[in-house]
């Protein structure tokens, strides 16, 4: 393409189709987001910016055996040398690697107000301090051995490493996350004295099996503590694979007060979790009465979490009131494992836990072989000095006339004894009060102590299986100085089972209180508090008034059938409350334009005889017929032409039908057969018309039905006795003309 604009400008613009440009700028931002931002290493854990802080607290010095220093100071080193970027960022990051409560092996001492547990943020940089770690420092041993790789800093002015030399696992042993673009990592922190044991088993068994590293390493270990409660399996899988889900609860005792009370005190929280929010929750909860059996929650937290929560009775069950709150708080968690780490070729990817393991292994292999070579070139380069002083200290006076006479002293030492440009200088620049040091003795046992190191130097480099032998000493050494630690050391996430199905009871989800609740004749529902006489003085929309009254509990459940054949469920502490109107019923179900035919309080093992226009119907269990979802559950079929218009409780032993066209028939409700959903059976058989009631009743009391002001009852039932699907008789004399039983 041309170097110049179709306008004839020869500014060196290109013309570009704009898709291509954004495609590919696109992608240099993602790529950078992914190795240079959110993604951590494999070889040391790092991310650049952790890897830079940690370098910058070395290269000035801050290191464990110094005083703290300004954390201010640190930071613009960081960000004047290695780090382009914003100061609040970096600082933050420091913070992080400083909590206790967020890193299981802090790198960073801090000193001053670094945050807590609560979620209150650090005090700003210019009034804390911080050094590096016992362990960071750690990290950093060899940088300066060639041990890694260094490369020019942003501005060119200075370099950095490319990676640390890593004498410490800290991607498993503290964990790492991130969100970079079009993909995540998530990686939880480890007890050190397992990574050793499985690393150790590693080394000894390079093809050792997942379930077998498990077994060493038997799950993550928060620092925050906490139980996981997943089972081997689920975990084998997620390191198997690398992604995963685990479930961390928080731990809890019952203690036991003076008069027989007790009550439930939590000692760690899950990971991650933000204590203050978490009591927060929990006080929402109480005041929206959805945890009837807790009574209050207090913070008695100092340094250690005890949050204490009390029950509204000693009859409670501790276990069935921890099960509510697992199940609506933050006391319960799912950490989402994802090891998508970037590999030795800085490819990102998704690795098991064998890989994460040998790949920290193969990186310790290539910094010993690194440090071993850098060592063994000094050691030589000295014994080639201790060779020219033992030479000149066998010749000292013709050497010390040379420097006097020669006009080239250099070139005349090392033509008259063969030595070295590099023993030459040595000799020269040698001050005249170490004269009196050369003795061959004491360069002698020199000579030979060098000359046993490189020949040790030497077997390590031609000998692997000696360079593992010595890797795994350094990670037992490793193992033995942190892993041994009272604090560091002791695993604080048990490792539980999975919890068994435990049944919580609506009851333990709501308060019970007596409730009314209405329906009016527009399909408007509401509740009120207590129970109302039907007469009471209730408000309805103008035009509106009255359907449906009825008595229930909070903890109840309100049946709606529907013309459409389908049930709908709703919670009774789910319905609107207070003065207003209340809501449309097709806003809290999906109706679809049906008209409600029936509503009443679900009660469990009873039976529903649900019937259509055309007379069609049957038996039902009304446990079958509760909806999970919002459009309910379809139980009786019916078309655009009929629609269903009967549910009724089947409590007796006979059916009364009666259609429109007055027509009267009882016959056995063991005709009827029971159902799951569909059509029916033919209740009653009509030329014109169709179903206009339906009862189910005890033929020893007789068939009722209103009449005039009060009720009336027919005990000789002959006469319309038959079989199910007939047609029936002209019903009794003062039978209601609306041909309905009332």
């Amino acid at each position: 393409m041309s170097g110049s604009t179709p306008n004839g400008d020869d500014s060196g613009a290109q013309a570009a189709q704009l898709a291509d440009v954004l495609q590919e700028r696109y992608l240099a931002y993602a790529l950078s987001t992914i190795m240079s931002r959110s993604l951590p290493d494999v070889r040391d854990g790092l991310k650049p910016v952790h890897r830079r802080i940690l370098f910058a607290m070395h290269q000035v010095g801050y290191t464990p055996d110094k005083k703290h220093r300004k954390s201010a100071g640190i930071v613009g080193e960081v960000m004047g040398k290695y780090h382009p970027h914003g100061d609040s960022a970096i600082y933050d990051t420091m913070v992080r690697l400083a909590q206790d409560f967020a890193s299981r092996y802090p790198l960073v001492d801090g000193q001053g107000n670094f945050g807590n547990i609560d979620g209150d943020s650090a005090a700003a940089m210019r009034y804390t301090e911080a050094r590096l770690t016992p362990i960071a420092q750690l990290l950093l041993d060899g940088l300066d051995e060639e041990a890694v790789d260094f490369r020019p800093t942003y501005d060119g002015e200075k370099e950095e490493p490319v990676l640390l030399p890593a004498g410490f696992p800290n991607l498993l042993a503290n964990g790492s996350s991130g969100i970079a673009v079009g993909m995540a990592t998530n990686i939880p922190p480890h007890n050190l004295n397992e990574i050793c044991a499985a690393l150790l088993h590693l080394i000894k068994h390079p093809g050792a099996s997942i379930e077998t590293l498990v077994g060493l390493m038997p799950g993550p270990d928060f620092p925050t503590g906490g139980e996981i409660v997943e089972s081997r399996e689920t975990i084998v899988e997620a390191y198997r694979t690398g992604r995963g889900s685990l479930r961390v609860r928080a731990c809890w005792t019952v203690e036991k007060e003076k008069g027989g009370g007790w009550q439930i005190v939590v000692t760690q929280i899950p990971y991650q979790v933000q204590k203050s929010k978490l009591i927060e929750r929990i006080a929402d909860l109480l005041i929206e009465r959805k945890l009837p059996m807790l009574a209050d929650v207090r913070d008695e937290s100092t340094d250690a979490v005890r949050l204490v929560l009390e029950p509204k009775t000693r009859n409670v069950d501790p276990a069935l009131l921890m099960e509510s709150l697992f199940r609506h708080t933050d006391l319960e968690t799912r950490f989402g494992l994802n090891m998508n780490i970037l590999d030795a070729e800085q490819t990102p990817r998704v690795m098991n836990l064998q890989e994460v393991l040998q790949a920290y292994l193969a990186h310790r292999h290539v910094v010993l072989t690194r440090r071993t070579a850098h060592r063994l070139e000094k050691v030589e380069r000295r014994l080639e000095i201790l060779d020219g002083y033992l030479i000149a200290y066998l010749n000292l006076d013709e050497v010390i006339r040379i420097i006097r006479e020669a006009e080239e002293p250099k070139v005349e030492l090392m033509r008259r004894f063969g030595l070295t440009e590099i023993q030459t200088d040595a000799i020269l620049d040698m001050r005249l009060r170490r004269l009196h040091k050369l003795q061959e003795i004491e360069i002698r046992q020199e000579h030979d102590q060098r000359s046993g190191e490189r020949d040790g130097l030497k077997a390590l480099l031609a000998d692997e299986g000696m360079r593992w032998d010595r890797i795994g000493a350094e990670i037992r050494e490793v193992r033995d100085r942190f892993g041994k630690d009272p604090v560091l050391g002791p695993r604080r996430t048990l490792l539980g089972e999975p919890p068994k199905a435990m049944i919580v009871p609506v009851e333990a989800m709501v308060e019970r209180e007596p409730i009314t609740i209405v329906c009016s004749q527009h399909g408007w529902i509401r509740s009120q508090r207590g129970h109302l006489p039907a007469e009471s003085d209730l408000r309805y929309k103008e035009g509106d008034g009255p359907r449906f009254h009825l008595h229930a509990e909070t903890t109840d459940k309100l049946l709606i059938f529907a013309s459409n054949g389908r049930f709908y469920t709703i919670g009774a502490d789910k319905l609107p409350g207070g003065r207003g109107f209340g809501e449309p019923a097709n806003l809290m179900v999906d109706l679809d334009n049906a008209d409600i035919v029936t509503v009443f309080m679900h009660k469990p093992g009873r039976t529903l005889l649900v019937a259509a226009e055309d007379g069609r119907g049957f038996l039902v269990a009304e446990d079958d017929v509760l909806a999970q979802t919002r459009v309910g559950k379809q139980i009786l079929n019916v078309d655009g032409s009929v629609k269903a218009m009967l549910c009724v409780p089947a409590a007796g032993d006979s059916v009364a039908v009666i259609g429109r066209n007055r027509k009267l028939l009882v016959f056995g409700l063991d005709e009827i057969p029971a159902m799951n959903r569909g059509r029916g059976v033919i209740l009653q058989k009509y030329k014109d018309g169709g179903l206009s009631d339906v009862q189910v009743f005890n033929s020893a009391e007789g068939l009722r039905w209103k009449y005039g002001g009060g009720e009336r009852v027919e005990t000789r039932l002959e006469g319309w006795l038959g079989k199910r699907a007939q047609a029936g008789r002209t019903p009794p004399m003062g039978f209601p003309r609306d041909n309905k039983f009332g």
